[in-house]
């Protein structure tokens, strides 16, 4: 009898039950923390094994297909054996566990004529002992999916009903994880069939093919398109940075009745402060130092159709007082000119910025931001919508496939469950050049998780599983937790303690325990 057995028999009943907990937790953080679930069955096999006290464990799985069910993963037997376990429904011990959902319980398999022996590996004794076995049915959605059974030297006094229970729990822990993959893929394509739909559906109201979602969220945003870009009416797009804003300014155009007159783009932050008025409104000749011919702006350049103002929120005082009056009385002057221009040009505004504390600070101007702010557009970030990252992930393949001349096929599970846990700070813009990395660094055609950058890396896809007492483990969540709560927050104390569902001081306490310091999280001005 093995040793954990023999300690469990002098202690009784509560040393079973935590031997088992003991188990059942380990197991499940395998599954939990596991990228692909067929990497993280070999070692449970092994783990099942050792705690027990077993000489195999056997993971089969049915081929709805063919009918047929072959092993899938185990422990105790080599590579050729568990070729040779290829068993008909019906057929041999497993098949009929499979045919009936019902567990079988055999003391002694000499004594059972069901048992087939298809793998060569198993005697009828070892060491002249006889050989138990137990084969418990796997259901997922009460569909037999496959079997899982052990393999232990006979004795007298071993409860096997404790076994079968045991391997049930196992059993059923394996059939949910593989069940949330399922449905997980399910879901993908039933975004994928909505985000075509959709597509449709926006192709046809706003003629724009490069916004990509069919999250809650984005039928917003395109509803919002839909309705705004057939009017004059002045947007402000608003968001973190690489959330989209220029592609939401080109949807809006091209839905207009202005589409086949001018956008013009102009980031305001990219200018300095000395040229940024004559980049919008133009000069005259003479009108400066080097001003040796008259020079047309971007609102000039623009007449008859649209301009997108980006980083507006970056706009000195000074030139926010002539945008103004462009919105207010449609009009301008060049600089260095006397003659006053009309200005038949829609205004389409972007910041990342937040615009009303600027007001409070006396760094925007209040009249200008309600003349700006007559129909915002909010766009989500990216952590806020992820289960749009799956149909993102295929339009940037096959973005980078025309772009840079590869040929991925496919991005692999594992790769797709490390960029749905990410937080994506950088939002869709990181998420771009991610998936451009990784199509350059592939070389069979599929990207896999080795290929994402290693700010991406899971505990399992990089070898580093956590050890350690449950106190340990748990105080790592928590910071963890606490720290992607304050990059929500940008470093808010009260708000991340809001979100949290905590007082501040608590969460000021916890800050102090784990040396985390707030201020790095801010936005810095």
């Amino acid at each position: 009898m093995n040793e954990n057995r023999k300690v469990c028999d002098e202690s009784g009943k509560s040393c079973k039950r935590v031997q088992e907990l003991s188990l059942l937790f380990e197991i499940s953080e395998m599954l939990n923390q596991s990228t692909d679930i067929k990497e993280a069955l070999h070692p449970i096999m092994e783990i099942i094994a050792t705690h027990i006290g077993l000489d195999r464990v056997i993971l089969s799985v049915l081929n709805r297909n063919t009918s047929n069910i072959l092993i899938e993963v185990a422990y105790g037997l080599s590579d050729v054996e568990k070729s040779r376990g290829n068993y008909k429904i019906g057929e041999g011990i497993i098949g009929k566990v499979v045919q009936k959902g019902k567990p079988v319980i055999i003391p002694k398999i000499s004594d059972h004529p069901d048992f087939l022996n298809k793998t060569g590996a198993r005697t009828t004794t070892v060491d002249n002992k006889d050989i138990s076995f137990i084969c418990v049915p796997i259901k997922s959605k009460e569909q037999i999916i496959g079997t899982l059974s052990i393999n232990r030297t006979y004795y007298e006094n071993i409860s096997y009903e404790q076994d079968l229970r045991l391997l049930t729990i196992i059993g059923t822990m394996i059939a949910r994880s593989v069940r949330s993959r399922q449905d997980r893929l399910e879901e993908m394509e039933r975004l994928q069939l909505e985000n075509d739909l959709l597509q449709d559906k926006l192709r046809q109201k706003v003629k724009h093919n490069t916004m990509v979602g069919s999250s809650g969220k984005m039928q917003e945003i395109y509803n919002l398109v839909a309705k705004v870009a057939t009017t004059n009416t002045t947007v402000l797009i608003r968001g973190e940075s690489g959330v989209g804003k220029e592609l939401v300014a080109e949807a809006i155009h091209q839905a207009s009745p202005r589409v086949d007159m001018p956008l013009i783009k102009i980031n305001c932050s990219a200018l300095p402060e000395s040229l940024i008025e004559s980049e919008l409104f133009g000069h005259e000749r003479g009108a400066f130092t080097g001003a040796d011919s008259l020079r047309k702006g971007r609102f000039e350049l623009a007449e008859g159709g649209t301009i997108f103002l980006d980083e507006i929120g970056d706009l000195p005082m000074s030139t926010q007082v002539k945008i103004l009056r462009i919105l207010q009385q449609k009009e301008y002057e060049r600089l260095g000119g006397a003659k006053t221009l009309k200005a038949n040009v829609r205004v389409i505004a972007a910041t990342n910025r937040d615009l009303e504390k600027m007001v409070e600070i006396n760094e925007f101007r209040l009249d200008l931001f309600y003349r700006l702010n007559v129909f915002p557009v909010h766009i989500p970030a990216l952590r806020e919508r992820k289960a749009d990252i799956p149909l993102l992930v295929d339009h940037f393949i096959e973005k980078c496939n025309k772009e840079n001349g590869t040929d991925i096929k496919r991005i692999t599970g594992s790769a797709i469950d490390m960029l749905m846990y990410y937080h994506w700070p950088g939002n869709i813009r990181e998420l771009e050049n991610c998936i451009e990395r990784a199509t350059i660094l592939s070389t069979d055609g599929v990207i896999r998780s080795m290929h994402l950058p290693p700010t991406l890396q899971t505990a399992e896809s990089s070898g580093t599983t956590t050890n350690g007492t449950l106190e340990t483990v748990l105080s790592k969540v928590e910071e963890q937790l606490i720290i992607d709560t304050l990059i929500i927050t940008k470093g808010n104390l009260a708000k991340a303690a809001d979100k949290l569902k905590v007082t501040e001081r608590i969460i000021g306490l916890r800050i102090k325990k784990y040396k985390i310091d707030p201020g790095r999280f801010k936005i810095k001005k």
